[in-house]
C-alpha cells in the first residue's frame, strides 16, 4: 500500500507550525545546551536550489537527534538579504528590492517549513531589517570609536559591471566574485575596517578550531603571515634607497637583480633615459589591470623592463640590476624583492628569459640538486658565511646587516584591510556625518538606526557614489555637534556587515536595549556547529571571526571565537556530472521532487547520496530507490498492526531477552547494533551509512515478521524512532498509527547494549613460519590451547604443516598464532 506523503506531510506540518512552532523553541536550560547553526541564504527569486536542501537535511538531522538525546537545542533560521544578490533581482525585475527581498523570503519560508525542517521560527531574523540593522551600524560606530574603522584614499577594485568597489576578497584574480567581470584599479577615497589589526589572532585561534584543515590553510594562506628581514639597498648614484622584505637572508649572497612592482613609487624616477619609452608603456599596460597572486601563479611568460639603474647589495657592495615586473606585488611586503634565480622558481624563469646572472649559494649534499633548488641547506659562495647551515646563516647575516644599519627583522602579513564602502543603494548606511567644521561625525547612538530611504531610482549610478546622493532630503542634516550644515554618509556597508554577527542576534533577537544579552550570549556562546558551504573560507569566515574578536575585546561578547566546529557540504552536481545551471538545462527544482516524492524522500536522498562533504551527482533513479523504502517501512508497521499477536508478546521488551523466544535472539543483536550504528553514524556526519543501516534492518523485519508472523512492538518503535531525524513526517504519522502518542521530537533516541554489540569473534590470523597462511573467525580471548586447536583443524593449515614438527608456537592473544615448523 503506497503512503499519501502529501496528505501526511501537510497534516505533520501543521500540527509543528501550532503556537508558533514552540515545539522546537528553547525552553529547558537544564538540559545541556548545543547551537546548530546554518549559514543562512541570499534569499534570491529563484528559491531554494539542491545545495540548500542538502546542508540543511544535515543539520535538521542532527539537531532532531540531539533533542533526542536531551540537549536543549538552538536551531534557528533567517535572511542575509542586503547587498548584491537582492539588488540585481531586483533591478533585472524593475522592482524595489525591499518589495522583491520580503516576497523571496515568504517563498523561501514556505519551501523551508514544506521540507520539515525545525528550525525556531520565533527567532526569525532579517539583515534589512531596521531594528537589526541599528545593531550593524552600532558595531560600525564601536570600531570608528576604537580607531579600527578609518577612511582613506586607496587604490581599490572596481566592478565595471555591478559599479561598485569590491573588497580583496570579493575580487580573488582579478575578476569579481558576483558577477564574473574583470575589475579594474581605480584610487577612490573609501571606508576601511582595520583587520591587519588582528591578522595575528586570527591566524594563532585557528588552532584552537575544530575546522577543515583545508579551510584552515585557506584561512593562513589569505592571512599570509611571513618572518624575516628588510633590507635596505642603495641606488646607485642617486639618493634613493629600496626596501625589499625576504624570509630568506641566507640567500643574498646569490642575488643578482632587484625587481619592482609596477606601481611601486620609485618605479620610473629609477628609469634612464635610455629605456624610458619602453618602461612608461609598460607600467603604463600594468596597472590599468589589478593584478593577484593568483593571475602570477598561472601566468605563463614573465614580462618585466630593465630600468638602467643598478643597486648596491649590502652584503658584498656588489652592483645588481634593477628591473619592473608584473610579478611582484605593491601589496605585498614592500612591493620591492631581490631576485635570487638559482633558489626561486619564478627568479630562475624571469632570469633564464632575460639572460641574467644565475649564482647558486646554497647546496644539500643529501639530495640530488637542480636548479633552481628551493630548499635549505650549507652556504657556499658567500664570503665569511660559507660553509654555515641555513638556519645558522639567516640569523648571522641578520645581525650582521643589523650592525650596518642595513636591515631589521620584520613580520609581514599579506591580509589587507577590508575595503567597507559599496556605491549602491541596497545596504546599511554608514551612520557617520560629514562637516565641514568637525570634520567625521559619528551619528549619536540615540539615533539609530539610521534608516535606508525609499528612492524612485535605485540603480548604481556608475559613479564612485551611492544613489543615495541624490536625496537631498535625505543627505542634508545637521552636525550633531556643532549644529551646521552637513551632510550624511552615502556610500552603504557590504554584505557581508549584517552576516558577520547574525548569529548573535538569534540568540536574543527583540533585544532593543542592547545587539544581545551577555547572559544568553554565555549560555549558547561558541556556536556548536556551523554548516555550510566552502566558498566562504575568506569572505564571511574571515570577516566574522574579525568582528567577533573585536566584540570580546569590548566586552559584548563571552567568547574569542565565534563557530567551534565547522562542517562543509559538497556540491550536489548535475545527474551528467556538471555543476547545475540553467544553461545546461540539468537543474532540480527541489519543488519538483517534494511534490512528486515527498520532502521525507528528498531529505533521505540527498543524505544517502554519499559522504556529506563529499561532491556527487543527481542520480534520478537513487529517489526512486529511497520512495520505495519508505512505502517498503510503511507497509511494515501497517502489517505489523493487522498481524496477529497477543498483547504480551507486544508488550515484551527485547532489550533483555528473558521471555523472549531465543529465535529471535539474531533479531535482538542486530537491532541493538542498528541503533549502535545509526548513533554513531549521525554523531558523525555519516548519514549516507546510517541509511544503509536502516534500510538493512528494515528488510531483515520483513522477514522476520513474514517468518514469525509477530513480533515484540520494540522492534517497530525503535525502527521508527531512528527513521525519525532523516524522514520525520512519515515517522511521526507511524508513530501514531501504531498506538503511541506525542512528538517524536520529545522521546528519547533508542539505547543500545553493550552484551548485543560487543564482538564476541574476532579475524584470527594464522601463521607458519612468520607467513600468514590463513585468516579465519575465533572466539575472543580464546586460550592459547583453543586457538591451537581451531587452527590446526584447518584444512589448509594441515597440509602446509604435513607431518613436520612444530618446534615452536608464537601466541598473540586476540591477534595471531605463528607455528615454527
Amino acid at each position: 500500500m503506497r503512503y499519501n506523503h502529501k496528505k501526511i506531510e501537510i497534516k505533520w506540518q501543521k500540527a509543528w507550525a501550532r503556537n508558533k512552532f514552540s515545539i522546537w523553541g528553547v525552553n529547558d536550560f537544564a538540559k545541556k545546551p548545543y547551537y546548530v547553526l546554518d549559514m543562512f541564504p541570499y534569499p534570491s527569486g529563484d528559491g531554494l536550489h539542491t545545495g540548500h536542501v542538502e546542508g540543511y537535511t544535515a543539520s535538521d538531522i542532527y539537531s532532531r537527534f540531539l533533542r533526542m538525546k536531551r540537549y536543549n537545542i538552538l536551531h534557528p533560521m533567517g535572511w542575509d538579504a542586503f547587498g548584491l544578490p537582492a539588488e540585481n533581482y531586483a533591478i533585472e525585475r524593475r522592482i524595489n528590492p525591499k518589495v522583491a527581498v520580503e516576497k523571496n523570503i515568504r517563498r523561501f519560508r514556505k519551501q523551508l517549513q514544506s521540507l520539515g525542517f525545525s528550525y525556531d521560527w520565533q527567532r526569525e531574523i532579517n539583515t534589512t531589517d531596521p531594528y537589526y540593522y541599528k545593531w550593524t551600524q552600532w558595531i560600525f560606530l564601536k570600531l570608528l570609536e576604537k580607531g579600527l574603522a578609518y577612511e582613506k584614499e586607496a587604490q581599490v577594485n572596481w566592478c565595471p559591471s555591478c559599479k561598485t568597489v569590491l573588497a580583496d576578497e570579493e575580487a580573488s584574480g582579478g575578476v569579481c566574485e558576483r558577477c564574473g567581470s574583470a575589475t579594474e584599479l581605480k584610487n577612490l577615497t573609501q571606508w576601511h575596517l582595520k583587520i591587519t589589526a588582528y591578522a595575528e589572532r586570527l591566524l594563532r585561534d585557528l588552532e584552537k578550531l575544530d575546522w577543515p584543515e583545508n579551510i584552515k590553510e585557506m584561512q593562513r594562506n589569505w592571512i599570509g603571515k611571513s618572518e624575516g628581514l628588510e633590507i635596505d639597498f642603495k641606488v646607485d648614484g642617486l639618493d634613493k634607497t629600496i626596501r625589499v622584505f625576504t624570509t630568506r637572508p641566507d640567500t643574498l649572497f646569490g642575488a643578482t637583480f632587484l625587481l619592482l612592482a609596477p606601481e611601486h613609487p620609485f618605479g620610473l624616477s629609477l628609469v634612464s633615459h635610455n629605456y624610458r619609452l619602453m618602461a612608461e608603456a609598460y607600467v603604463r599596460e600594468k596597472t590599468a589591470k589589478k593584478i593577484s597572486a593568483k593571475d602570477i601563479s598561472q601566468a605563463k611568460e614573465k614580462t618585466g623592463v630593465f630600468t638602467g639603474s643598478y643597486a648596491i647589495n649590502p652584503i658584498n657592495n656588489e652592483l645588481v640590476p634593477i628591473w619592473i615586473s608584473d610579478y611582484v606585488l605593491m601589496e605585498y611586503g614592500t612591493g620591492a624583492i631581490m631576485a635570487v634565480p638559482a633558489h626561486d622558481l619564478r627568479d630562475f624563469e624571469f632570469a633564464q628569459k632575460f639572460n641574467l646572472p644565475i649564482k647558486t649559494v646554497v647546496v644539500n649534499p643529501q639530495v640530488k640538486q637542480t636548479l633552481p633548488y628551493e630548499g635549505e641547506g650549507i652556504l657556499v659562495d658567500s664570503g665569511d658565511f660559507s660553509g654555515l647551515n641555513s638556519d645558522i646563516a639567516k640569523n648571522e647575516i641578520a645581525k650582521f646587516l643589523a650592525s650596518k644599519n642595513a636591515a631589521e627583522r620584520k613580520i609581514t602579513f599579506k591580509l589587507r584591510d577590508w575595503i567597507f564602502s559599496r556605491q549602491r543603494y541596497w545596504g546599511e548606511p554608514i551612520p557617520v556625518i560629514k562637516c565641514r567644521q568637525c570634520g567625521v561625525v559619528p551619528v549619536p547612538e540615540k539615533d539609530l538606526p539610521v534608516k535606508l530611504p525609499y528612492v524612485k531610482s535605485y540603480a548604481p549610478t556608475g559613479e564612485p557614489e551611492s544613489p543615495l546622493a541624490k536625496i537631498k532630503s535625505w543627505v542634508n542634516v545637521k552636525c550633531p555637534f556643532c549644529k551646521g550644515q552637513a551632510r550624511r554618509e552615502t556610500n552603504t556597508m557590504p554584505q557581508w556587515a549584517g552576516s558577520n554577527w547574525y548569529y548573535l542576534r538569534y540568540i536574543d533577537p527583540k533585544n532593543k536595549k542592547s545587539l544581545a544579552n551577555i547572559k544568553k550570549l554565555e549560555h549558547w556562546l561558541p556556536v556548536d556547529l556551523y554548516l555550510g558551504g566552502a566558498e566562504h573560507a575568506v569572505l564571511h569566515l574571515l570577516y566574522a571571526r574579525f568582528i567577533h574578536k573585536f566584540l570580546y575585546d569590548i566586552g559584548a561578547v563571552p567568547a574569542k571565537e565565534p563557530f567551534q566546529k565547522l562542517v562543509n557540504q559538497g556540491i550536489i552536481l548535475g545527474s551528467d556530472g556538471q555543476k547545475m545551471s540553467k544553461s545546461r538545462g540539468n537543474v532540480v527544482n527541489p519543488d519538483d521532487i517534494v511534490k512528486e516524492f515527498g520532502a521525507d524522500t528528498l531529505r533521505m536522498y540527498e543524505m544517502f547520496l554519499g559522504p556529506l562533504q563529499d561532491s556527487k551527482p543527481w542520480d534520478p533513479k537513487s529517489i526512486i530507490g529511497i520512495f520505495r523504502f519508505l512505502n517498503r517501512v510503511w507497509n511494515l508497521v501497517l502489517s505489523w498492526g493487522k498481524a496477529k499477536s497477543t498483547k504480551q508478546l507486544r508488550r515484551q521488551k527485547v532489550g533483555v531477552l528473558t521471555g523472549v523466544s531465543k529465535k529471535l535472539e539474531p533479531l535482538v543483536r542486530l537491532m541493538h547494533q542498528t541503533i549502535k550504528k545509526v548513533e554513531d553514524d549521525i554523531a558523525n556526519f555519516r548519514f549516507n551509512t546510517a541509511v544503509s543501516a536502516l534500510m538493512e534492518y528494515q528488510r531483515t523485519l520483513m522477514w522476520a515478521l513474514s517468518v514469525h508472523k509477530n513480533l515484540p512492538k520494540e522492534f517497530i518503535e525503535n525502527l521508527i524512532l531512528m527513521l525519525f531525524p532523516f524522514s520525520p513526517h512519515i515517522s511521526q504519522e507511524l508513530w501514531h498509527i501504531i498506538g503511541n502518542k506525542g512528538f517524536l521530537d520529545k522521546h528519547g533516541f533508542p539505547r543500545w547494549q553493550w552484551q548485543y554489540v560487543k564482538k564476541t569473534t574476532y579475524n584470527l590470523i594464522i601463521q607458519v613460519n612468520g607467513k600468514t597462511r590463513l585468516t579465519v573467525d575465533a572466539p575472543l580471548d580464546a586460550s592459547q590451547e583453543k586457538i591451537k586447536t581451531l587452527a590446526l583443524s584447518q584444512p589448509k593449515i594441515k597440509n602446509f604443516i604435513g607431518r613436520k614438527q612444530i618446534k615452536r608456537e608464537i601466541f598473540v592473544k586476540n591477534r595471531l598464532i605463528n607455528f615454527v615448523i
